[in-house]
């Protein structure tokens, strides 16, 4: 029997995957191809498939179908599990070379690697040749000499950046955490997933939940997804004797502020016994400064979602697509969180030039065309200097799906919990998608893979997911985020014959209503945190002119936070000065087209929330030589609540309002606060 290729076997278990038709676009996007390779394959796998008494079923307009008897199903998996393919494709050796460099103690010889490829050495070299420049991103250097062999040499510290590099672009959240996933079916990506460790990733991830640390649980599940991931790789390189040099210990110990050592060791002390590894000192540094950065980049990252320049970003987005389509996407604050939330780590990917991974991008052009080619159309129109690829306008297009069918409520009876792998796109496009089809399920929010396993059955009546989770198969059900007339059956099914099927050992109605009251009551408690930051920022809330004359930026804002003192807003005063001028340097504070800017940070120095106006006597100059005339100073504490952010967040968003910009230039502290209180109440009644 001839063997088969690794993109054919990929192709194979892709097709075993899934109960209905598949598309050859949907197939092309999940394996990395262009549709007419898919096509050129199929001819060779139809001859596979022939030796099991299988075929193909092709469907206009459908896709395609595996179709057979069960017994020939049963025994092409064994064949797929126990056959080694006949070759890697260019993008399996590389990724087998770069695990197997990044993990060798020595130099590996060419002749090593073309032998366990069963490629030329000339093929190697020339995979070596594309890699220096992959290599080199990370401060690492690709060493190679005759005689001597290939190696990667640079810190561990860059190494462990690189796996974590590798991992982003070429394994799914699935396969990470997932039963069996695709990428274990192709021996290059299960060599991947040893280098990440694995086999120790939810050790890890149950040790993290353990420390029940409240900073974990308020984190985005994407900067959760990175951390998990770097201790995991910091623990399989301390496993294969890969730890961080002693003799750095005091350049790794300035990386924290001290503030978690505490928490780092005893993370250490229970994952070292967990994992049966002896952790030096080094890495428990290592470690707290990896909580430190992890928790200063989330909570320096502004007033819930980015500055002002990102908010533009969205502005204009939104008002591109407005035009084309005269729908009023404007007036939707979901869309334009979940875009504020999506866009700044998306621009971040693209800059560092990460691959991105869309595997609906084949349905979502197909189901959603013209909006695809309106969301392309409108970023090209906001020029933002960078090639955009069609994974990421795929993403945005799930953003603005989201919103185009979302429709009132109506009245559920079954509670549902939604798991997505990528992030809000495709989880406000399930539950939209869910609203229209299906409104007799209520969709209580979306969580994270690693809360599903440990969410009370009381809570929910059903899970719904995109990706395949790290518990039981009974517990939930997996479909797509574009909810095809298919999957709908089979959710109803799957409603009508478990989620509602009578329990022997079902609660009382007398039982089950503490858990509905503690539910509402929790809301009303979220409703009153809004209401009482409302009340507390415009209670606050200040205008002084300031007489300026001959100070530069920084005697201005001393001047300003002087105006602050006997408020209790500010602790040291010198920190927070600093930490304005650092937001200052890193980015604008400026609103587009006025001279009005938002200066705004958050410190534990900071003990109140507060907003003050200040209009100056004389210009400042900013970055790019940008003049300055009114500022609006927005402070918060470092640890926030989710309601308090979101409240923070609408008061940036209203200033591309231009009406509040020439209230903020031009009027009275009592018609600010009149503006902002009736916008503030009109955000507060769409949160009931």
């Amino acid at each position: 029997m001839r063997k088969i290729t690794a993109r054919q076997r990929q192709i194979l278990w892709l097709l075993l995957g899934v109960s209905e038709e598949i598309t050859a676009a949907e197939i092309a996007a999940a394996t990395g191809v262009s549709v007419r390779t898919v096509h050129r394959e199929m001819e060779d796998i139809e001859s596979v498939l022939n030796r099991f008494g299988l075929n193909l079923i092709r469907k206009s307009g459908k896709g395609i179908q595996l179709n057979g008897p069960e017994a020939g199903l049963a025994e092409l998996r064994l064949y797929l599990q126990e056959e080694k393919p006949a070759d890697y494709s260019g993008e399996d050796r590389k990724v087998y070379e770069l695990c197997v460099l990044l993990e060798a103690e020595e130099p590996v010889k060419l002749f090593t690697l073309a032998h366990s490829l069963k490629v030329t050495v000339a093929s190697v070299s020339y995979d070596l040749d594309e890699l220096e420049q992959w290599v080199r991103k990370f401060g690492l250097e690709l060493v190679r000499r005759r005689g001597y062999g290939v190696e990667i040499t640079g810190s561990e510290l860059d190494k462990r950046r690189a796996i974590g590099r590798l991992a982003a672009e070429h394994l799914d959240l699935s396969d990470l955490v997932g039963h069996g996933s695709l990428a274990e079916s192709n021996h290059a990506f299960r060599l991947l997933l040893t280098t990440v460790g694995k086999a120790s990733l939810m050790e890890v991830e149950n040790t993290l939940w353990d420390m029940e640390w409240k900073w974990t649980a308020e984190l985005p599940e994407i900067v959760y997804m990175e951390m998990l991931l770097s201790l995991s790789v910091t623990a399989r390189r301390i496993e294969i004797g890969r730890s961080i040099d002693s003799g750095e210990e005091a350049g790794y110990s300035r990386l924290s502020d001290h503030r978690n050592i505490a928490g780092a060791e005893r993370f250490v002390q229970q994952l070292a016994g967990a994992l049966g590894l002896t952790i030096p000192r080094v890495e428990i540094l290592y470690i707290a400064g990896l909580f430190d950065r992890v928790q200063d980049s989330f909570s320096s990252s502004g007033f819930a979602y980015g500055d002002i320049e990102l908010m533009e970003i969205v502005y204009k987005l939104t008002e591109s697509v407005v035009k084309r389509t005269g729908l009023p996407f404007q007036s939707d604050r979901s869309l334009r969180e979940g875009l504020l939330e999506h866009i700044d780590p998306a621009l971040k990917r693209i800059r560092e030039g990460t691959r991105i991974r869309n595997p609906l991008l084949g349905p979502i052009r197909r189901d959603y065309e013209s909006l695809f080619n309106i969301v392309r159309a409108a970023v090209e129109d906001i020029q933002l200097e960078l090639e955009i690829p069609d994974e990421e306008i795929g993403f945005l297009v799930m953003h603005f799906g989201a919103s185009m069918e979302r429709l009132s409520q109506l009245r559920r009876n079954v509670r549902a919990i939604l798991v997505c792998a990528s992030g809000l796109s495709s989880s406000r496009l399930l539950a939209t998608r869910l609203s229209k089809e299906m409104p007799q399920i209520e969709i209580l929010g979306n969580i994270a893979w690693y809360e599903a396993a440990r969410l009370p059955d009381m809570d929910y009546d059903l899970i719904i997911s995109t990706i395949d989770l790290p518990i039981d198969k009974d517990r939930y059900i997996k479909i797509s985020p574009l909810l095809t007339a298919e999957e709908i059956e089979k959710l109803l099914d799957y409603i009508q014959n478990t989620t509602l099927r009578p329990q022997e050992h079902s609660p009382s109605a007398d039982q089950e209503r503490p858990v509905h009251d503690e539910a509402s009551l929790e809301r009303l408690r979220s409703y009153k945190r809004i209401l009482d930051e409302i009340v507390s920022l415009l209670e606050r809330f200040r205008f002084h002119p300031l007489d300026n004359a001959g100070m530069d930026l920084t005697a201005t804002l001393v001047e300003m936070l002087n105006k602050l003192e006997g408020s209790g807003v500010v602790g040291d005063a010198d920190i927070v000065l600093e930490r304005l001028l650092e937001r200052e340097r890193m980015t604008s504070q400026v609103i587009p087209d006025t001279a009005l800017a938002l200066f705004h940070t958050r410190s534990s120095h900071i003990h109140l929330s507060s907003l003050t106006l200040y209009r100056l006597q004389q210009p400042v100059i900013l970055e790019g030589n940008t003049e300055v005339r009114v500022i609006l100073l927005m402070l918060a504490p470092r640890r926030l609540s989710k309601e308090s952010l979101e409240v923070l967040s609408e008061i940036s968003a209203l200033l591309l309002n231009s009406e509040l910009v020439r209230l903020l230039e031009e009027h009275t502290e009592t018609e600010i606060r009149g503006y902002l209180s009736s916008e503030l109440l009109h955000f507060y009644h769409n949160k009931l």
